[in-house]
């Protein structure tokens, strides 16, 4: 990366005006999510369904139907429950089923959101596409590495649009960081670290089950799908992140939407070594996946990802990164980007009270030769800068509005199903490595194993 001065930096960076180069600033950033919104036309108007109706699947028809010209008008679902409460939340018209291939028969659904557990997200997402629907699948989009190539396979041979649901590469915040480490905001970049901390029973995934699940509330056989057949057990039905026949764990959940946003920020398309340590330290109820995981990669840019999730952490539940670079650090916070910026010394320094005075003014006299003092005054003081979303600035809505953008127009994703198995085949890593105790390998740009 080549080397900017700080007022080519600010320049670049689009990030203040010649008058506030020093000191600290604090910027808001824009969106078009506070502009009016523009006529929909009526053969724009999308009308979608959702096959998987849990907390995650109706979190995101919430962001969906807040798009201009995009109603639901289907749901499919295992556990009658949810249903019900599709159409008290979107209307009593909303045709539900538990069997989503008659949503994929209907005519007039344009595109589907799959919101499903992990193990089906491959079969639910091409069967949509292999009908004529687009898709927006939940993350991880792989439950297996044999998926991936499934899920490319299938959206070329149909030409339907899919995207992924890590929705931070969407975020205005991301964005502003891909913008600033790209015009040399940090210097070369040589670490990022990236956590998620939970400290909730909700957080670790222990959701509550409703007082009237059971096998006639509940499709057990069709949840189950291709896991193992085991008799009904309304924990794993309901809470189905605690167990690896069906999802994929903190990996799959939390490490996925940290390696989403490295990559979209990097534009890396991901590891080629991956170290995962971890264990199940608190949360011992039966699940069959850790509750803490830290994890080691190696990206072919020449820097390094470290990622930790807790879900035993004390303190509050955060998320967060923090890219260091050769001349400060970027970090991401909440809504909001902050860049700590250290110019490095052009000169050398010295270390020379050990020789003789005479060697001591021998050398200064050379040394201040040869690096004349740039700024009588001292070095620059370091930078600080904040870049803050707008109050009430919700991501999800923006992935979501690209997504519908994409179905109108045809033109690409902003995370397709090669982003989408490159984030999910990182993670997945994770797992192999904690299994085996083992360093793992991977070809990032051919997704394979190594």
């Amino acid at each position: 990366m080549h080397e900017l001065n700080r007022r080519s930096f600010l320049r670049a960076a689009g990030a203040a005006s010649a008058g506030t180069v020093l000191g600290s600033k604090i910027h808001a950033l824009t969106t078009a999510q506070s502009e009016p919104d523009k006529k929909i036309a009526a053969n724009d108007h999308i009308q979608i369904a959702l096959i998987g109706a849990g907390g995650q699947g109706q979190g995101d028809t919430n962001w969906a139907v807040q798009v201009p010209g995009v109603k639901l008008v289907a749901a499919a679902d295992c556990y009658t429950g949810r249903l019900e409460h599709c159409k008290e939340r979107w209307g009593k018209d909303v045709f539900t089923t538990r069997d989503y291939s008659e949503i994929l028969a209907r005519k007039d659904i344009d595109a589907i959101i799959c919101g499903c557990p992990d193990h089906w997200h491959m079969k639910v997402s091409t069967d949509a596409m292999n009908a004529g629907k687009d898709v927006y699948c939940e993350k991880p989009m792989i439950h297996e590495y044999s998926d991936g190539p499934k899920f490319i396979e299938t959206a070329k041979k149909t030409n339907q649009i899919i995207q992924i649901g890590s929705q931070r590469v969407s975020s205005i915040i991301y964005a502003k960081a891909k913008e600033l480490l790209k015009a040399g905001a940090i210097g070369k970049l040589n670490m990022v670290q990236a956590h998620w901390d939970r400290n909730s029973k909700m957080g670790a995934w222990s959701y509550t089950v409703p007082s009237d699940a059971d096998t006639t509330t509940c499709d057990w056989e069709r949840f189950l799908g291709t896991a193992p057949q085991i008799p009904w057990n309304p924990e794993h039905f309901f809470q189905w992140r605690k167990w690896k026949a069906y999802g994929s764990g903190v990996a799959g959940d939390l490490f996925v939407h940290l390696f989403s946003g490295t990559h979209f920020i990097t534009d890396s398309t991901g590891p080629t070594r991956a170290m995962a340590t971890g264990g199940l330290r608190y949360w011992k109820d039966g699940r069959d996946v850790p509750d803490v995981m830290m994890g080691l990669f190696s990206y072919p840019q020449e820097f390094d990802l470290s990622l930790r999730v807790n879900f035993v952490d004390g303190g509050e539940e955060s998320e967060g990164f923090v890219f260091t670079g050769s001349e400060g650090t970027m970090e991401i916070a909440g809504n909001a980007v902050i860049l700590n910026r250290v110019p490095r010394e052009k000169a050398p320094g010295y270390l020379i009270n050990s020789f003789t005075n005479a060697m001591q003014a021998e050398f200064l006299a050379k040394y201040h030769k040869e690096y004349p003092v740039e700024h009588p005054s001292g070095p620059l003081p370091a930078l600080y800068e904040k870049y803050v979303a707008p109050e009430g600035y919700v991501d999800s809505f923006d992935h979501f509005k690209n997504f519908f953008h994409a179905v109108r127009t045809r033109k690409p994703v902003v995370e397709d199903a090669v982003f989408g198995f490159r984030a999910a085949g990182a993670a997945l890593l994770s797992n192999l490595s904690y299994e085996s105790g083992k360093v793992m390998n991977w070809d990032p740009d051919a997704m394979k194993l190594l």
